[in-house]
């Protein structure tokens, strides 16, 4: 237990130097921590977004706002949430731009952008390997239902396994506000999916 703990503290120490050295203009720290944290920043701006191609440049216009803005960052220790917060902002205001560019072409053909995410077909290999794929398939389904801010909540909460607080953090809530709006997006995702049964 102790070399967990150990072992967290210089994970952290490790990552507060990289932000102090990003922050006086180090691009190499900075690539560094965006690094480690590629992933789960794609995985949230996903969760807004719904769409593959438009959560990889969420998460790109994010890392370069995050950049521009580090020297402004505090606490290196806040790192995580405060880039939450860029990347959550970054995918809502990709969507909003989707949204008004798609109202001011009404009347012209829209482009296929390929299947969204409820539409795409799994693989058949992984298909036969995986039990419930129906009941996830409606999972899946409810949870496009959901609002944006509530599809973030959920995914930072139970996908990223981010506390309340940190998540309130991150939306620059109170923590009272962030445990309502989690108990809101549940009964949402509950409603959507009995409406999906």
């Amino acid at each position: 237990m102790e070399t967990l703990a150990a072992a967290q503290h210089a994970a952290t120490s490790q990552d507060d130097a990289l932000v102090r050295r990003a922050r006086l203009g180090d691009a190499g720290a900075f690539d560094s921590l965006v690094a480690k944290r590629i992933d789960r920043c794609y995985r949230l701006a996903w969760s807004i977004l719904l769409n593959d191609a438009d959560a990889a440049d969420a998460t790109q216009d994010a890392f370069v706002a995050a950049w521009r803005q580090l020297p402004r960052l505090r606490d290196p220790s806040a790192f995580d949430g405060w880039l939450n917060r860029i990347v959550a902002n970054a995918a809502r205001m990709l969507r909003r731009h989707r949204v008004r560019l798609r109202e001011i072409t009404i009347g012209s053909p829209v482009p296929d952008e390929g299947p969204t995410a409820s539409e795409q077909a799994p693989d058949p290999h992984a298909r036969s390997e995986i039990d419930g794929v129906a009941e996830n398939d409606a999972i899946g389904r409810a949870f496009d239902r959901l609002r944006p801010d509530e599809r973030a909540i959920l995914a930072l909460h139970h996908v990223e396994e981010r506390p309340v607080a940190e998540i309130a953090r991150t939306l620059g809530i109170p923590t009272g506000t962030a445990k309502w709006r989690l108990h809101a997006a549940r009964r949402a995702l509950e409603r959507a999916m009995e409406a999906e049964a």
